[in-house]
């Protein structure tokens, strides 16, 4: 019997997910699918009772449901209860478990990128739900993080449940290790591809400059940053490095990386404006 996996959100017509996972079943000779499963808030009850069925291992999820999921699953991993919201399901014989892996991706990332990030100095640019997972990764991992919002309330509310320091929006991006962008600022879609988060040019010489965004995968602010002379980081590791988090979750085999990685840049050259 074939096993199924998707993607539970609203929208997620344009999601990588299925191309990424796709792939990575395939390559490990895993009899299952991966599909996009839009879930308006009213049908999600239903979706999660779909989840349990015996052929199902799992979901992912995302936009707007990573905490409405929460209180109709039978457990929560302590990282994801930390945070409070959830971006995989895993199905275990009908009992469903809730993880989160976008912060461990966003940290397998910058070791990826031979940035490590215990003992570093970090600010965060955004404060919504990306920036979450993010800031009590982080912290786990021994870094100092600052978290700057447009709306100050956000960044400290953050700052205050994730251990970390509230900045004004407008301050330079130093004396920090790593600038993150957690913002939709410069994708593709959102009405801002000029907008730079922060200005990079202010950073501290070998500044790593990090944006979340992986469409385009040079965004305005990796650009600006490239053009200073600073070390850059784009979003497309994190989107690969948390989803292996989740196929390795479901599976319990090791994510095959290049894998995934060819089929995300496929997928993000045919889906190009």
């Amino acid at each position: 019997m074939s096993a199924r996996l998707g993607i539970i959100g609203s929208p997620v017509a344009h999601s990588l997910s299925p191309a990424i996972q796709g792939a990575a079943l395939r390559a490990a000779g895993i009899d299952a699918t991966y599909e996009r499963w839009e879930t308006p808030l009213d049908a999600l009850p239903a979706r999660l009772d779909a989840l349990r069925a015996a052929d199902c291992l799992g979901a992912n999820v995302t936009i707007p449901h990573k905490q409405a999921v929460l209180p109709l699953l039978d457990e929560v991993a302590p990282l994801a209860a930390e945070i409070g919201a959830v971006n995989t399901i895993v199905n275990d014989a009908g009992r469903l478990t809730g993880h989160n892996t976008d912060g461990g991706g966003f940290v397998a990332s910058l070791r990826e990128a031979a940035f490590d990030p215990a003992g570093r100095r970090v600010l965060l640019v955004g404060a919504g739900g990306a920036a979450r997972g993010i800031a009590f990764a982080l912290r786990h991992e021994g870094a100092t993080v600052a978290i700057a919002n447009r709306t100050a309330a956000r960044a400290e509310a953050l700052a205050e449940a994730a251990g970390a320091t509230a900045v004004p929006f407008d301050a330079p991006p130093a004396p920090y290790d790593c600038v993150v962008n957690c913002t939709s600022a410069g994708m593709h879609g959102s009405g801002a591809e000029d907008a730079l988060p922060c200005d990079p040019a202010a950073a501290d010489p070998a500044t790593l400059v990090v944006d979340i965004v992986y469409a385009p995968e040079e965004t305005p602010l990796l650009r600006a940053a490239s053009a200073s002379g600073l070390p850059v980081l784009g979003g497309l590791p994190m989107l690969i490095h948390q989803g292996a988090l989740a196929f390795e979750l479901w599976t319990g085999r090791p994510a095959p990386l290049e894998v995934m990685r060819e089929a995300a840049r496929a997928a993000l050259t045919r889906e190009a404006p």
